[in-house]
């Protein structure tokens, strides 16, 4: 490493440039550090120039990027563009788990390097989930709103519309990931009966954690049904009208993994009709959600503006991968999350 290396930390207002300096710091990365930031979460993430999700100026970053090495980013439009007017860039970390603001396969083309943050908010993700899951069974965010409104409603208490328990309940997962997981073993210890579905899991499961081959299966045994995929052009529309149909009736639908994977109508159509009992959304088929959008008018559904991944832990664990990944790298090592590991392979 040297202070020849010129480093830019391109942070926004929620992994902040000081952070990504910091992370860099106490890895001991010896360099010229320059700080920016764009206004995410402030303004919109956008499509830019063939990346996705991506907030800034990309004229404002390549002239922030002059002379750097290394990219250290968030938001970024990282697009094929912005490459080629910065020739001394060779490493481009992304401090999130899909770096889908970064043109990937331009960048391996020109042999830039490209890691990402694998799990970097997987607990925070986690808490929300089950915040979601217990608010939806308890429906706490409408008994809230009534009570601030002036409604006291003790008729909730009879035994036709009381929430159900999660304790003895079943609880079925699509998707056994870093998220996943963790939910599951969350609910077995309350006392749930735990089921996953996920067709790439190729593990011994704990104990009280039980398998599910078909997904058809899953939904038909499950109370509460929460989803923790990663979205792929496969699985578009996994959790349709014909899947929430098979789920029991009064049963709870929980997302808060990519919107992508539920149908939002069919969705709205089970609450509507009681088939299902409650629901909650932390992804939205928009986003922002239009005032006049369905899901703000179906009873029952609980939905937050896509936080589940928001704590001030996530944006450090993003930071401090990040910035060993860097070491590593100025240390003439393979960086641990590289996600185009071809340019490595092409030198070698």
């Amino acid at each position: 490493m040297s202070t020849s290396t010129r480093i830019l930390a391109q942070g926004d207002g929620f992994v902040l440039p000081e952070i990504l300096r910091t992370a860099l710091e106490e890895q001991g990365v010896e360099a010229t550090i320059a700080t920016s930031s764009n206004s995410w979460p402030l303004t919109p993430m956008v499509d830019v120039d063939g990346v996705r999700e991506a907030n800034g100026d990309p004229a404002e970053l390549i002239a922030n990027l002059q002379g750097a090495q290394v990219l250290f980013t968030h938001t970024a439009p990282v697009t094929a563009a912005v490459m080629d007017a910065c020739p001394d860039l060779k490493m481009v970390v992304i401090c999130r788990g899909g770096p889908v603001n970064a043109d990937l396969a331009a960048a391996t083309e020109r042999g830039i390097v490209v890691c990402n943050t694998p799990g970097r908010n997987a607990n925070a993700t986690t808490e929300h989930s089950l915040a979601m899951i217990l608010g939806a069974a308890r429906q706490l965010a409408q008994r809230d709103a009534e009570l601030k409104a002036g409604e006291w409603r003790s008729d909730y208490y009879r035994y036709e519309v009381v929430s159900p328990e999660l304790f003895g309940s079943t609880v079925g997962l699509v998707g056994y990931g870093a998220i996943g997981r963790r939910v599951a073993q969350v609910m077995s210890v309350i006392g749930a009966h735990v089921l996953v579905y996920d067709p790439f899991l190729n593990e011994e499961l704990p104990e009280g954690i039980e398998r599910v081959e078909e997904l058809d299966d899953l939904l038909r045994r499950s109370d509460v049904l929460t989803i923790h995929a990663r979205a792929t052009a496969e699985n578009q529309g996994l959790i349709g009208a014909e899947q929430i149909a098979l789920m029991p009736k009064g049963s709870v639908l929980v997302n808060c993994a990519r919107p992508s994977l539920l149908d939002y109508d069919a969705l709205c159509d089970a609450l509507d009709s009681g088939h299902l009992y409650a629901a909650a959304c932390d992804v939205l088929p928009a986003e922002p959600l239009p005032a006049h959008h369905r899901l703000l008018r179906t009873p029952n559904i609980t939905v937050t503006p896509h936080l589940a991944g928001a704590s001030k832990s996530a944006a450090w664990i993003a930071a401090r991968l990040g910035a060993a990944d860097i070491a590593a790298f100025l240390n003439g090592e393979r960086p641990t999350h590289v996600v185009n590991p071809e340019v490595y392979d092409r030198a070698g």
